[in-house]
């Protein structure tokens, strides 16, 4: 069953224009949808809890058209990543003002609140005010806020943006486990892969007003459909060639180089192969790959967990080891390798 159906939405804003969207997002699903700034993720978002009227289009919400529903009678709630609490309120206040307006009980409230707290981690600073808080406290008391009242549907507009590396780690694991045990339907607006390949059970890629993928964050990772999108999730090895099919693979001429490719596409293509998918040797390598190539070593570069290569084999494949694979390798700028990598693992664009 679809949680959310949004069809052929349309709406004009100034210069910008969300063009005809089509979206449907599962019950139960963590929906992330990810695009640069100014690509209309915010205004796509904000339309669905019906702070903009479309122009065209409608929204169903549960099989119920709530196109010209206002937003307090959609039974959303929305968490901003500037928390926008209540600066006169305590945190208890806060996160019971949902209730308060729907007019539960004082008691029903203050057990809602108690329980949502504790769930949150956050019973400790319930007499406390926001100015007082962290970032990371601030976000989880707006986060208890909206899922106090049981919402159909949970709304983040890039909660985790302006927090520290380490607490936006923290709050991600939090996100994760409500989703786990509170199963609300959620859409998540973030511009970084990292964060949604963490969450979601699928997402959307946005640009200029468009949405240009939905899949799983693994579909859209390793086989992105638009040059933009590879380049927006970080496809590193990314080439533009010509293409002609011979015995059912796909051969791509780029800068002299063949490199053959499963999916059958002819014409001026673009190629992405991922860096951990190619193997490298010091010595020829023996495999039924039908992309085997040598090259210099031009580049390394030290992470955290790997280590990643540039070699020039006529053109710039970049590739990925682990650390021990590298140090075992012995490798160093200069070296002479030879690489590998399966025409399954050639996607063309």
């Amino acid at each position: 069953m679809n949680m959310i159906e949004v069809s052929d939405l349309l709406i004009e804003i100034g210069e910008f224009e969300l063009k005809r969207i089509n979206l449907f997002v599962k019950e139960g699903e963590y929906f992330c949808i990810l695009g640069p700034t100014g690509s209309g993720k915010t205004i796509l978002l904000e339309s669905i809890a019906g702070i903009y009227r479309p122009d065209m289009g409608s929204i169903l919400i549960n099989r119920h058209n709530v196109t010209d529903l206002l937003p307090k009678d959609r039974n959303i709630s929305v968490v901003y990543q500037d928390f926008m609490l209540f600066p006169n309120m305590n945190i208890r206040d806060n996160i019971g003002f949902g209730l308060k307006y729907k007019g539960y009980e004082k008691s029903v409230i203050e057990d809602k609140v108690e329980k949502t707290a504790e769930f949150l981690g956050i019973s400790h600073l319930l007499d406390r005010y926001p100015s007082t808080l962290s970032g990371g406290e601030k976000q989880r008391t707006a986060i208890a806020r909206a899922i106090i009242t049981e919402p159909d549907l949970l709304l983040l507009d890039e909660p985790l943006y302006a927090l520290d590396p380490g607490t936006k780690a923290r709050l991600r694991q939090e996100l994760l486990r409500i989703h786990q045990l509170k199963k609300t339907t959620t859409i998540h607006v973030t511009h970084s892969f990292e964060g949604a390949f963490a969450l979601a059970d699928r997402i959307a890629i946005m640009h200029g007003g468009k949405i240009h993928q939905v899949g799983t964050p693994d579909e859209v990772f390793r086989k992105p459909n638009s040059a933009f999108v590879a380049s927006f999730v970080g496809v590193e090895n990314l080439f533009h060639g010509t293409s002609v099919i011979k015995d059912d693979q796909s051969e791509i001429l780029i800068n002299g180089l063949i490199i053959i490719s499963n999916a059958l596409k002819s014409g001026n293509v673009s190629v992405s192969i991922r860096p951990e998918d190619i193997l490298i040797s010091k010595d020829p390598i023996h495999s039924s790959a039908q992309n085997s190539f040598s090259g210099v070593l031009t580049e390394i570069t030290r992470m955290r967990a790997t280590v990643n290569l540039v070699i020039d084999a006529v053109i710039p494949f970049r590739v990925v080891l682990t650390k021990r694979a590298y140090d075992d390798m012995g490798l160093y700028v200069g070296s002479w390798v030879y690489l590998t990598f399966k025409a399954s693992a050639t996607h063309i664009i």
